[in-house]
């Protein structure tokens, strides 16, 4: 388990620092699992999630300008040297039928990263080796990012 704090600057940018408090970019958290290509982000409304994988696509080299996929269900973004990235919001699925109506699964076992908000009710079709990313929003305003 690694843990990081997210710090956001009133121009919106966002920094992350690892356990010993370094800078590192947001993609250290890959670093961690380089094989794993799907990331389950669990997080209250409000939390950052968005914020935070749309840094994490940015620092990946896309061009594409990462938001929420909430009405869409999934946005893909073209990376400079991977292929094509993921971005899921689940929240407003009703059940998993839904999801496996849209092709989920053909994402979710493309071998292209996947990035996953509100996982929990796909969770029964996700990889065996997806990584679960919790952020918890601390009291003095930062986050706390625990990647399992």
């Amino acid at each position: 388990m690694n843990i990081y704090t997210i710090k956001q600057h009133e121009n919106g940018r966002i920094e992350l620092y690892n356990s010993e408090g370094q800078l590192v970019p947001p993609t250290d958290i890959l670093a961690c699992h380089p094989a794993a290509r799907v990331y389950a982000f669990d997080a209250p409304m409000g939390a950052g999630k968005t914020t935070f994988i749309s840094e994490l696509c940015r620092s990946l080299g896309t061009d594409d300008v990462a938001n929420s996929p909430t009405f869409a269900i999934v946005n893909v973004y073209e990376l400079p040297q991977n292929g094509e990235l993921y971005h899921f919001d689940c929240y407003r699925l009703k059940d998993i039928r839904e999801a496996l109506d849209f092709g989920a699964e053909e994402y979710l076992y493309s071998g292209n990263y996947c990035f996953i908000e509100w996982p929990d009710i796909i969770a029964p079709i996700l990889p065996d080796d997806t990584v679960y990313v919790s952020i918890r929003v601390l009291a003095n305003g930062d986050r706390e990012l625990t990647v399992q």
